[in-house]
């Protein structure tokens, strides 16, 4: 028997999130130290800029670290409007961790291609088809409140949902967990309640 780890953030940004975080890494390291967390999830948004230093600050602290992105997904199940054409459309992420050395370098192999394969006038995102064959050793998190599971909820999809969560399920088996954020929004009641049934 091991004992209890504790609470461990598994989704955090820092200033690497340009426009989203604003703390740098020495600062998330010293709050995890004094939080006695075990180990901190770097999480930023399309990037693993961060990861280097995330890492060789948080094992100086005697925390592990768990290198990990949130990455905009494109499931291609939706129709595009034809009014927004020329709009750039805010595509749903999904969190991915890296367990192991080779789900390190699938994440790293994924972000890169989100930025190189993307059209230039659309935003990084990764492709269903890309994950395919490169989940070996990463974990995927729903992404809560911007994840596609509960954006389809609450746009009154709970067919897309549930497809979508069978199609993760298969890329990641029991590597997939649903996210759920507590802030205390409507919505946020509204899509725990409807993860659990999926």
């Amino acid at each position: 028997m091991t004992a209890d780890p504790g609470f461990v953030h598994l989704h955090v940004h820092s200033a690497y999130s340009l426009l989203e975080g604003a703390l740098v890494i020495s600062r998330l390291a010293e709050f995890a130290k004094a939080d006695h967390q075990p180990a901190l999830a770097l999480t930023d948004t399309d990037n693993m800029f961060g990861a280097l230093e995330f890492s060789e600050k948080l094992a100086g602290y005697g925390i592990q670290p768990i290198v990990g992105c949130a990455l905009a997904l494109d499931f291609g199940d939706e129709a595009r409007d034809p009014r927004l054409a020329g709009k750039v459309r805010a595509l749903p992420r999904i969190v991915l961790l890296a367990a192991r050395e080779t789900g390190y370098r699938s994440l790293m192999q994924l972000c890169s291609r989100a930025f190189l394969e993307t059209p230039s006038n659309e935003k990084p995102h990764l492709k269903l088809a890309w994950l395919e064959g490169m989940t070996d050793g990463l974990i995927a998190l729903s992404g809560g409140p911007g994840g596609p599971l509960d954006a389809a909820i609450l746009a009154g999809q709970s067919d897309l949902a549930a497809t979508r969560c069978a199609t993760l399920q298969k890329l990641f088996g029991d590597r997939l967990y649903m996210e759920l954020q507590r802030h205390g929004t409507p919505g946020e009641r509204v899509t725990e309640g409807a993860n659990r049934c999926l």
